[in-house]
């Protein structure tokens, strides 16, 4: 990905779904390498999903709200299994209906960090319903207005995108993101903020690709509000790592990465 600044979204820059240059989602969530230092590649892929965010993360949760998370925060601890399942429901693909408790705001949290870093976001078709499920009502306007500037033609041509969001004939983009860990920072009735580690996969599988696919180590902060019996997201950000020391696997081929996101299906997380 694109440098990005302590909350996870360039000014100026590029994100993983990530955005092209600049302010991601307001922010948008990132897709492929992050570092400058990975090169131009990474650059390109990471700026997709959180450019557009980052515009919007940066300004913090934009609510007029008078309620605040509680002074006395929760400590922070390993994620592991409750036993509780996280939603029943799905509105679409996306699941719904979390539960009013500090495990349902990081399910919520969870789930919603893979659907912001999804290739759909880069699809002008899904990004209004993603918009729309996942965030706060008083946020979309504003946010569906960023996206769209920060997904614009020019920035999905960069990915090898047409302006659906569709790669070119005998290439597949992918944006595959999987939670590792949740952290709830701070908790009320009305509000949550959860760090969410992640790592995934982004990049265009093709021979000929210019932007390979690649992985990817980062942290996306929501801040949770509760609203129309759920949760959703009034703002986020996403800085990198933390990142294990890369191993020795062989690198699979453009025809393996593509099949791979074909044929495994996705998951509900849970806390």
């Amino acid at each position: 990905m694109s440098p990005t600044d302590e909350q996870g979204y360039p000014e100026t820059g590029q994100t993983r779904t990530r955005l092209p240059g600049g302010d991601p989602y307001g922010g948008a969530p990132r897709r492929t390498g992050r570092s400058s230092s990975r090169g131009l590649v990474t650059v390109v892929g990471v700026v997709v999903l959180l450019i557009a965010a980052i515009a919007f993360a940066n300004r913090g949760d934009g609510s007029s709200s008078g309620d605040s998370p509680k002074k006395d925060q929760p400590k922070a601890a390993a994620t592991g299994a409750s036993g509780t399942r996280p939603v029943q429901t799905k509105t679409g693909t996306i699941p719904s209906g979390f539960a009013h408790t500090e495990q349902g705001a990081q399910s919520a949290a969870a789930n919603y960090a893979v659907v912001l870093v999804s290739a759909d976001i880069l699809k002008p078709s899904w990004r209004s319903t993603i918009v729309k499920q996942v965030f706060a009502a008083d946020q979309q306007p504003a946010l569906t207005d960023k996206f769209n500037k920060a997904y614009d033609k020019q920035f999905l041509a960069s990915l090898g995108l047409d302006q659906n969001g569709n790669a070119s004939a005998g290439h597949t983009y992918v944006s595959r993101t999987a939670p590792l860990g949740t952290k709830l920072t701070s908790y009320s009735d009305s509000t949550a903020t959860v760090e969410v580690w992640c790592t995934g996969v982004f990049g265009t599988a093709g021979d000929d690709s210019r932007n390979p696919v690649t992985s990817d180590w980062f942290t996306m902060t929501l801040q949770l509000r509760w609203e129309n019996s759920d949760w959703k997201v009034a703002s986020f950000s996403q800085k990198d790592g933390p990142a294990p020391v890369p191993g020795d696997d062989k690198a699979s081929n453009a025809d393996q990465m593509a099949k791979a996101v074909e044929e495994y299906g996705g998951f509900t997380y849970a806390r």
